[in-house]
């Protein structure tokens, strides 16, 4: 079984002083450590992954849980090319609540934004371009909330 590493232990030991007033905890899960932080520190968090090393953005999602307030969780998984290790930053959202736009750390996080917003209904702040990116322009509702109709919007020609 992979188990996180030192320095990894220590870098989620220094982000979690450093954003004391907004880090809400951690987890080690096969070998990946999982950092939470509440919104207002999140791109300021990312920034800081960076540079400790983490200078790839692996992926950007969300995640729903329909019956929890804060309503989503948006996470970004970081890797370090050189010591092949992956962390994970997540955030929690509310609905209706813009979270900042992680593009000026990693430029590579344009696209995965724009899909959590065109699947979510997630606003990125200071996005560059944030619009469907999957779906039509006039496509209502955001397709992966737990809330949305399994079988698509009223009057869809794919029903």
């Amino acid at each position: 079984m992979t188990t996180v590493s030192e320095e990894m232990r220590e870098l989620g030991r220094a982000l979690s002083t450093q954003f004391a007033e907004n880090f809400l905890g951690s987890r080690e899960d096969r070998g990946e450590l999982t950092l939470w932080v509440l919104p207002p520190a999140w791109r300021d968090a990312a920034r800081f992954l960076r540079a400790g090393g983490y200078d790839h953005l692996s992926d950007l999602t969300a995640v729903d849980y329909l019956d929890r307030e804060p309503r989503f969780d948006v996470m970004a998984i970081v890797a370090s090319h050189q010591t092949h290790d992956f962390i994970r930053l997540k955030t929690v959202v509310a609905d209706g609540q813009p979270v900042d736009s992680l593009v000026p750390v990693w430029i590579g996080a344009d696209w995965f934004e724009r899909e959590v917003f065109d699947l979510f209904g997630i606003e990125f702040l200071e996005h560059p371009n944030l619009k469907r990116i999957l779906l039509p322009k006039d496509y209502q509702g955001h397709p992966l909330r737990k809330d949305y109709p399994v079988t698509g919007p009223a009057g869809s020609r794919f029903r």
